[in-house]
Order: structure tokens, then sequence, then C-alpha cells
């Protein structure tokens, strides 16, 4: 039987969604992002881990520019017209890197519909500059779609990084929330990735729950994710930015968390992390140091 908490008017978060939050170590760490220029997705998207893991110098940075094209109504991203691609970011992120000492480091991004490419480019020389300049540093990239260009797909799966990332975030039946995003093209985005990198790479996804989905559709999709040979996997509540934002159907207990990870490992993923506060970066590097 699935466990979950319906949520109620007041959006009062259960026992096991009361963190602790570390406000000393976060404002030294947005104090350093900012001195350089860098965004993150931690900052933007109001993770709920920033500041655990900004206490453990951890974070993944947000390249071209903190503006998205696209109007999903359960991410805090900010929509709107993109300012035009800073190429000084390229080192700018590298220079973040080595001033926090970092030997694992995630790159993400907005959905750039309004670039050809949709910043496939950008990511694959903000990954060339980190493995030139810091040659011990390990890159995973987290990817829009590119609107499923052959051409930036193949970019980014040569860039170097050793796990490449895109999120299906929800099961199908949900992806109204999910806007010009389509499920089909988001598999196919993983199997091309997975097809196309040289080095090998690891690919990635993560999904939310809470949102109103079945156990049935869960599980859907994990098949679905194996499909197409996804490695790792990461299961996450969701839980809304503000009451702007998408409301939380239920909240799911740690246990079905634990049951969604051992059906995953079931179905052949090499490493999965499921629990409440499990986001697609948090503790991106067990995955790949298993």
């Amino acid at each position: 039987m699935r466990e979950t908490i319906k949520n109620s008017d007041k959006g009062r978060k259960p026992q096991w969604l009361r963190k602790k939050l570390h406000f000393g170590a976060q404002k030294e760490m947005d104090q350093l992002l900012n001195n350089v220029g860098i965004h993150t997705i931690c900052q933007e998207a109001k993770c709920p881990n920033i500041s655990e893991c900004f206490s453990k110098k951890n974070a993944t940075f947000l390249i071209l520019g903190n503006i998205c094209t696209r109007r999903c109504s359960y991410c805090n991203v900010a929509t709107g017209k993109p300012f035009e691609v800073n190429k000084e970011e390229i080192e700018q992120v590298t220079k973040s890197v080595r001033l926090l000492g970092l030997k694992y480091v995630v790159i993400t991004s907005p959905a750039r519909d309004d670039l050809k490419d949709g910043g496939a480019k950008q990511f694959y020389e903000v990954t060339q500059n980190i493995l030139k300049e810091l040659p011990n540093t390990k890159v995973e990239l987290l990817i829009p779609d590119f609107q499923g260009s052959l051409d930036s797909l193949k970019l980014v799966a040569n860039s170097g990084a050793i796990v490449l990332g895109h999120n299906m975030e929800m099961v199908p039946s949900l992806y109204k929330i999910r806007k010009a995003a389509n499920y089909k093209r988001s598999l196919q985005v993983l199997k091309k990735l997975k097809t196309l990198a040289s080095n090998n790479a690891k690919t990635k996804s993560a999904i939310m729950a809470g949102l109103g989905e079945t156990e049935r559709e869960m599980i859907k999709v994990f098949k679905d994710l194996r499909e197409v040979g996804c490695d790792y996997l990461s299961i996450g509540q969701y839980l809304a930015p503000s009451n702007e934002f998408q409301k939380v159907v239920e909240y799911v207990r740690p246990s079905q968390f634990e049951k969604y990870k051992q059906i995953a490992l079931d179905l052949g993923f090499e490493y999965v992390h499921s629990s409440p506060y499990t986001r697609s970066s948090y503790l991106a590097h067990e995955y790949v140091g298993k």
C-alpha cells in the first residue's frame, strides 16, 4: 500500500520535512558567488537543501543566465526574455570552482529556446575550460531538452562530462504542468546522450513525487528510463516554492521513497537516491563515488 499524507489547506509539512538550516554557511557562500558574478540553481530554484549544500561548499552552477524561456508552474526560475549569452561566464565558473576547491561540479541552465543550439555550445565550452584549467575536477551536466536537436546533444555528449543528466521531472499524465516539454522527447534525449558520448559517460534523470501521481505511473517511468539505458536516478518530494506555484497534492512518506529505491535498483539502475529531500544535483558526487 502506498504511504502518503494528503496536503492540508494550511500546508503544514510533516516532521520528516523539517530540515535543519545552516544560515551562516549559506550567507558566506552567497557572498562568494555574488562576488564572482555566478548564479546557482540552488538559489534560483529555492532548493530546500541550499544551506546544507552550501555549508559543504557544494553548488550547482547555473549558466546562460537566470531567465527561462518556458513557464513551468512548479519551478521558481524566472521566466521572460533572456539576455545575450555571456562568454565571460566560461571563465567565471572555472574561477568559482577553483576558489571553492571543488573536485566535482554540476552545471545546468534554464531552457534557452531563443538560441538556435539551446545553449549547447556554452555547456561544451564551460566544461572544456574547467577540465583544461582544473584537470582533477570532474564535471556533471544537467541539460534542458534542446528541443531534441541532435547537433546540440552531440556537442554536450562529447564535452568531457562524466555524467549527462536530463530530468523527466514527473509522470507523463502531469506533463501539462511542464510547459513546452514532451515526455517521449525527454526519453529520446537520454537515449541519444547515451549513444553519442565518446567517453562512456553515465546518464542520469530525476523525478518528483507528491504531485498526484500513482505508484504504477512512477514505476512505468522507471521502466521507460531503463529502456533508454539510463544509469542513475533521483527521486524526491515536490515542494512548492510559494503559494503561487503548483500545489503539493501529498507528502510521500520516507518508507515509500525507500520502496521506490528498491524497485528502481531491481530494474537495473546502478545508483538511486530516493528520499523526501533528494534533488537531481543533491550529493551528486555519490553517484559516481559509489
